[in-house]
């Protein structure tokens, strides 16, 4: 009998993983042994670390979008349709048109979403980079400001030890909007404040999630002018006196408040019984190892969706996108899976406009800053502008 092979989720992870699957199982696929079947609640793809060169005028954003069918194999079938229920019990997806979409093997991939009703405050008085709309609104504010003060925050999920979506990105913007109000002539009468929440996975009181680069950061913000605060966990925002509010007692007054908003996984995800993370966040709880969700032999996740302590990044997805294509595979073939995700991470943080920083870590060690370069920087936007959707297509 044909095997079903389902993946929700048309983003990075989707999308790779479902090249690769196809890849993999051509054999099979020929034979008419597997069915690969993609749904997505879009018909275009988002390249979605795109959106904070646009806050830059740096990219208009159009750039970054393709049609979702031209980076799917042919193999694959494509549908646009949003997933609104998952039956563990029956094997099935159910998409808000009312289709039923039969699995034997279903890969969840939704990714996350921003949350910022949950900051009193943040929705009115806030920015953030994080989709194509809020950059594009804090273009047209960074246009407009002369002098003043930036204030940048941070929000980290509740559930213990996950990140909120790309962990280096509000270190990447802050030194981005150094070199851009520095283009612009502006960056004497403009004050940048960098503040971080008291507890960021398994650092305390420090700048980023990590212990290495936590300590490192004081330096480098020092030698261009930005001002730093510890134990600054937004707890709300009065977006009409432009105050900034923290857990621990203190306020900041700001003319943009560039937020790290909260990130919450998707509604289909929160309301489908499978996550147990608190304050109903809907991360899922996944085996480190197989990428399976745990206590379910046939259903896999990778990405943003997952409660794993690793970026909620493409550079993660990357080395994720693998480990569940070929373990899906080796079970069609064996019975078993074959392959094991070590946590790897690789990417090249954007450290300014013109310097990029390449970084990698795992399970057991810690990103180790290296030194960032024009190549760097280089390799960055080639990546950006060409090899990623090279990359989604599972050609890299």
């Amino acid at each position: 009998m044909k095997k079903r092979i389902l993946i929700v989720g048309g983003g990075t992870a989707g999308t790779m993983t479902a090249n690769n699957l196809a890849k993999k199982l051509m054999y099979e696929i020929d034979k008419d042994e597997i069915e690969i079947t993609m749904i997505s609640n879009s018909k275009y793809h988002y390249y979605r670390p795109g959106a904070m060169y646009v806050a830059f005028h740096k990219a208009s954003g159009q750039e970054f979008v393709r049609e979702q069918r031209t980076l799917l194999m042919p193999e694959i079938n494509f549908l646009v349709d949003e997933a609104v229920q998952i039956d563990t019990n029956e094997n099935f997806v159910k998409g808000k048109s009312g289709t039923i979409y039969k699995y034997d093997f279903v890969i969840l991939a939704t990714g996350c979403e921003v949350a910022v009703d949950r900051i009193p405050g943040l929705k009115e008085g806030g920015d953030w980079f994080y989709s194509y709309d809020g950059a594009k609104k804090l273009a047209k504010k960074f246009g407009q400001l002369k002098k003043g003060r930036v204030l940048v925050t941070v929000n980290f999920p509740k559930t213990p030890n996950v990140p909120h979506q790309c962990g280096i990105a509000p270190i990447e913007t802050t030194i981005m909007l150094h070199d851009h109000l520095k283009e612009q002539g502006l960056r004497d009468d403009i004050e940048i404040v960098y503040t971080y929440p008291k507890v960021a996975q398994a650092v305390t009181d420090g700048l980023f999630l990590q212990g290495p680069t936590s300590k490192v950061l004081p330096s480098i913000f020092d030698g261009i002018g930005v001002k730093y605060k510890t134990s600054f966990t937004l707890n709300k925002v009065d977006p009409d006196k432009k105050i900034a509010y923290s857990q621990e007692g203190e306020e900041i007054e700001f003319d943009i408040l560039m937020s790290t908003p909260p990130f919450i996984a998707t509604k289909f995800i929160r309301e489908s019984g499978l996550s147990k993370a608190v304050d109903d966040e809907g991360w899922l709880p996944t085996d480190k190892k197989t990428l399976k969700v745990k206590g379910y032999d046939n259903i896999y996740t990778l990405g943003d969706t997952v409660d794993l302590p690793v970026s909620k990044a493409g550079g993660t997805i990357h080395n994720q996108t693998d480990v569940v294509a070929d373990n899906i595979a080796s079970e069609i073939r064996y019975g078993y899976p074959t392959e094991s995700y070590d946590g790897k991470v690789i990417a090249i943080a954007q450290m300014g406009l013109s310097c990029g920083m390449p970084l990698w870590y795992d399970y057991k060690e810690d990103v180790k800053p290296t030194p960032c370069s024009k190549l760097g920087s280089f390799v960055r936007k080639g990546f950006n502008m060409g090899i990623y959707w090279a990359a989604a297509r599972g050609m890299v």
